[in-house]
């Protein structure tokens, strides 16, 4: 994996380091595989990069400039056969996607990796996202979770290409 830079986050036992600091976090429920699988929960090992961030304008400001917007109607194609698959997409959408503008807060801040992205490949799962947690301890679906103050201070400080390394 080469060597580590500062601004990389990177997962370890302990949480999500970045920037010289440690963020607990939450990971998906399936642990880490390095055999992702769509459904399986897990949260994939390798070295994945930032490709974009993601904010609900109506919950809180744009973290950085290049952070795109929320909107009403907008999903993430979660439909393993369709040409859209791991894709932001919009209703109406006749497959299989997630609502990105929740009730609850955990997408209010997403940030986006190229995990299967931007040429997806079926069966390998959507999306891994670095998102807020439901709580301290709860696992996801494969994303990371961070406290919601601490997932503010993080995106505020990333970049495009930032690395996200699992091991």
């Amino acid at each position: 994996m080469g060597g580590v830079a500062p601004n990389d986050m990177v997962l370890t036992p302990l949480g999500l380091r970045f920037f010289g600091r440690r963020f607990p976090c939450t990971i998906g429920k399936g642990g880490i595989t390095s055999d992702k699988r769509e459904g399986d929960g897990a949260t994939p090992r390798g070295v994945h990069r930032i490709v974009g961030m993601l904010y609900r304008p109506d919950r809180m400001s744009a973290p950085v400039p290049w952070a795109l917007s929320i909107r009403p109607g907008d999903l993430w194609s979660d439909a393993s056969g369709d040409a859209n698959y791991n894709q932001m997409v919009r209703v109406p959408y006749p497959h299989s996607a997630e609502s990105l503008r929740r009730a609850d807060p955990l997408y209010d801040l997403i940030l986006l990796t190229d995990w299967n992205w931007p040429d997806a490949k079926a069966g390998l799962g959507s999306a891994i996202f670095v998102h807020q947690q439901r709580r301290p301890g709860y696992p996801t679906e494969g994303c990371i979770g961070l406290r919601r103050d601490e997932l503010r201070w993080i995106a505020a400080r990333t970049e495009r290409g930032t690395r996200l390394i699992v091991r």
